[in-house]
C-alpha cells in the first residue's frame, strides 16, 4: 500500500495525507469516501456524530429555517425525522398518525396504507416498552434508536445521531461529488451498502428511498442533496405538507 506524503500547512507544519485508496482494489478508487479541502474546512470532526443538528459541508449548523435546530435541540435527529408524524408530541405515534402524515406529504391512500403496513409491522414492536408486542402496533420515539436497520447509508447511528461523513459518503461515492441523486445512483447506492443476509434492511433501504423519491418527484430527475437533507432531520416534512395545505386552499 501507499504510504501518505506530507502536505505543508499554514504555520508551517505538515500533515500526512490520509490515503483512500489501494490500486490493486478497485472498488476503493470506485467510491471514494468525502474528504473536506485542506483549505476549506467548514465542518470539524466530520466523522463524529451530531446528536440534535444534522450538520453537512454546506450546512454546518443543520436547519436553521425556523429556529429548527434550536427547537429541537432536546431531540435525537431521529427522532426529529419522526416529528412529524407524532403530531400531538406524545411520543407515541399510532399507525393512523403515520397515515394521516404520508397523506399530508402527497401520498395517495393506497400507498399511505401500504407505508403504515410495512412501518408499523417491522418497527414497532422494537421500540415498545416491554417484552409483549403493543397490541395496537405503535411506535414509541424514545426507543426510536432501536429501529435503525442495516444495508442502509449508515447516516444515523445506533443511537439515532447523525453521522455527517456518512451523509458526505453517499454523494461522494453513488454521485461523484454533484449536489444531487438520480434513480441511477440510487440503485448504485442500494447495491453498495447491501450487505449479506440482510433481506430486512435490503427491503428497508429500498423503500425509504423510494418513498423519498415519490415524495420529492423531481421533475428533472435530480433530487437536492439538501432536500434529502432535511428528510433526515425530518424539516421538509412540514414544508411539504405546508404547501400542499396552501395548494388546497387556493
Amino acid at each position: 500500500m501507499a504510504t501518505g506524503s506530507a502536505k505543508p500547512m499554514a504555520n508551517g507544519s505538515s500533515r500526512k495525507t490520509v490515503e483512500i485508496t489501494v490500486p490493486n482494489v478497485g472498488v476503493t478508487s470506485e467510491r471514494k469516501p468525502f474528504l473536506q479541502p485542506d483549505d476549506d474546512i467548514r465542518l470539524p470532526h466530520t466523522g463524529t456524530a451530531r446528536v440534535n443538528v444534522a450538520a453537512t459541508y454546506e450546512r454546518p449548523n443543520g436547519t436553521t429555517e425556523d429556529g429548527w435546530a434550536k427547537r429541537h435541540k432536546d431531540k435525537t435527529v431521529l427522532q426529529q425525522h419522526c416529528d412529524f408524524f407524532d403530531s400531538d408530541n406524545d411520543g407515541v405515534i399510532w399507525p393512523q398518525d403515520t397515515y394521516r402524515g404520508f397523506r399530508a406529504i402527497g401520498f395517495g391512500i393506497f400507498l399511505s396504507l401500504l407505508a403504515v403496513f410495512i412501518i408499523h409491522a417491522n418497527f414497532s414492536y422494537p421500540t415498545a416498552p416491554g417484552w409483549m408486542p403493543d397490541p395496537f402496533f405503535r411506535v414509541y420515539t424514545a426507543r426510536i434508536h432501536k429501529d435503525k436497520h442495516g444495508s442502509d447509508s449508515g447516516t444515523y447511528d445506533t443511537e439515532g445521531r447523525f453521522l455527517p461523513q456518512k451523509f458526505e459518503d453517499v454523494f461522494a461515492k453513488y454521485a461523484d461529488g454533484r449536489d444531487y441523486l438520480t434513480l441511477n445512483d440510487i440503485w448504485d447506492l442500494l447495491k453498495g451498502q447491501r450487505c449479506i443476509a440482510d433481506p430486512i434492511g435490503w427491503f428497508g433501504a429500498f423503500f425509504e428511498w423510494l418513498a423519498t423519491y415519490l415524495m420529492l418527484w423531481p421533475e428533472d430527475g435530480k433530487m437536492k442533496k439538501e432536500d434529502i437533507r432535511r428528510i433526515y432531520d425530518g424539516s421538509l416534512f412540514y414544508v411539504i405538507a405546508q404547501r400542499r395545505s396552501g395548494k388546497k386552499q387556493a
